[in-house]
């Protein structure tokens, strides 16, 4: 079966009996089973969920195609079969932990494992496929792949942000009116399952610790990241800050002629991407790049109202390294340095990535419920000078030591909630013991809503005019809330009932 599976490397190739298992009922899980069904692959989906709303029109609509759905967590205790032989291949959602009994009972049997990306990208078309430009990272991966997604646009290209942001790339693939160019975001768990994809240009814009209880350890979440280099075609883009991601890009197998692009928040060297003065400049993409440099854009141009603070606030460091992560991935694809500047002009940040939701007496409050890792929290953290830190969730194994001290001397004081709200208070004491430290809840359990109005009353206590109160939980919410997004939302609408719905 193997030299079949070598064979599907198109949608067009002899998926017809195939027989897979697929694990998990979300939304790339449901895009994989459909994509396999329609090609004539029997496919066996096993999710342990229990039958949701959304689970359940999902596994009626695949049962109509002919898929056996199981639901239930007794059918994820181990490798389904078929009754006329043996599983050919498992297609995995990204969740999914390698050690999961499904995932672990396939490979001990030797049964091929791909994720929902790696499928993906062998049901792309045999000729004219849109080429990949794909980021991944610790911090900032959304925002990034959605501002290159407004600069493709802004070129007159047809193309879509696509795979962890949102929309599983399968279903942009299978749309009937082809993309030019995907803009796609990867997570380590997505890059941990693919296994021969060849991307246009591919960057990693930083790697800090995160996941770990996921991955076994820093070096195996270093390790999937640095898969996203592998085979890339026109530029291998990293951070020069960051050099980490440039040694990856060293000890990657890439194609011949690729180049390594570098951007930086300082002046650019020679193929870099980088600052000069107020101007986003690039060293890399132009002919006399020895001498000289093309303006993409300044900062000015990363600037869009109420949502960054303003137009005249300056824009945070984050924001303009994804800024130029975005610009190189779009240049080695060869958009013009004037789409590049009317992409970042017509960005605008996802919600609940340093979202300014609104101020009381004089306080400021700022939504990046986005920052679910330590990584991310302290690229927040550093854009203010004055903070009430809302912070607190579930850590997933990573250490908080060195966001504190980085950013004890911004703190006014922190207001902490969550499962592991007494790793970050003790953080604190070690670094910044005179930062006053409130933990909520003092009563509430379950009533999240309550949990969120007493954090912001707790900040409004040790906050002063002119400071910021951050929502930058530098952990995941599931121990409390249902995403991130639920987490953002509660604090917007609690910032709002207590400036009696009128938010200055």
């Amino acid at each position: 079966m193997s030299d079949r599976l070598t064979s599907l490397t198109h949608r067009d190739a002899d998926w017809a009996g195939l027989r897979v298992v697929v694990t998990g009922l979300g939304i790339s899980g449901f895009a994989a089973a459909d994509a396999l069904l329609e090609r004539g692959a029997r496919v066996i989906v096993v999710d342990a969920g229990n039958g949701t709303t959304e689970q359940s029109e999902r596994a009626r609509i695949l049962g109509i195609l002919d898929a056996d759905v199981r639901l239930g967590p007794e059918h994820v205790t181990d490798l389904p079969q078929y009754a006329d032989g043996q599983v050919d291949l498992v297609v995995t959602s990204p969740g999914w932990r390698p050690d999961q009994p499904v995932l672990a009972a396939a490979a001990s049997h030797g049964i091929p494992i791909w994720g929902e990306v790696e499928l993906a990208w062998r049901m792309r078309p045999a000729t004219g496929a849109a080429p990949w430009l794909t980021v991944t990272g610790t911090n900032g991966k959304t925002t990034t792949v959605q501002m290159l997604e407004a600069i493709l646009r802004a070129d007159g290209l047809r193309a879509l942000a696509v795979g962890n942001v949102g929309t599983p790339i399968i279903e942009a693939l299978l749309d009937p009116e082809p993309y030019d160019v995907l803009a796609v975001e990867l997570s380590s768990f997505q890059l941990h399952w693919s296994e021969s994809i060849s991307a246009m240009a591919s960057c990693v814009l930083n790697v800090a610790p995160d996941h770990l209880d996921w991955h076994g350890g820093e070096a195996a979440y270093a390790a999937s990241k640095a898969k996203i280099y592998e085979r890339t075609q026109v530029a291998c883009v990293y951070n020069v800050d960051d050099p980490a991601t440039e040694a990856m890009v060293e000890e990657a197998d890439v194609v011949e002629g690729c180049r390594a692009i570098g951007f930086t928040l300082g002046t650019p060297d020679l193929s870099m991407l980088g600052v000069v003065e107020d101007v986003l400049a690039d060293r890399a993409f132009v002919a006399e790049r020895k001498t000289s440099a093309a303006e993409l854009g300044t900062l000015r141009d990363l600037t869009w109202g109420d949502l960054t603070g303003g137009s005249d606030t300056a824009p945070p460091p984050h924001l303009v390294a994804d800024a130029l992560a975005a610009a190189a991935l779009a240049r080695a694809y060869g958009v013009s340095t004037a789409a590049v500047q009317r992409g970042l002009r017509d960005f605008r940040p996802a919600e609940h990535r340093i979202t300014e939701v609104g101020q009381i007496d004089g306080v400021r409050f700022v939504d990046d419920s986005k920052a679910t890792n330590p990584h991310a929290a302290a690229a927040s953290l550093r854009a203010y000078e004055s903070i009430v830190w809302v912070a607190g969730g579930q850590l997933k194994g990573a250490e908080v030591d060195a966001l504190v001290a980085d950013a004890a001397d911004r703190l006014r004081g922190a207001v902490l909630m969550g499962q592991d709200r007494d790793q970050i208070a003790a953080a604190l004491g070690r670094h910044a013991p005179d930062v006053p430290v409130i933990k909520v809840p003092s009563g509430h359990t379950t009533d999240v809503t309550g949990v969120m109005d007493e954090a912001i009353e707790a900040a409004l206590t040790l906050a002063r005019p002119g400071d910021v109160v951050l929502l930058a939980p530098a952990a995941a919410s599931l121990d409390m809330f249902d995403n991130y997004g639920v987490r953002g939302e509660l604090f917007t609408e609690s910032v709002r009932r207590r400036a009696g719905g009128a938010i200055s």
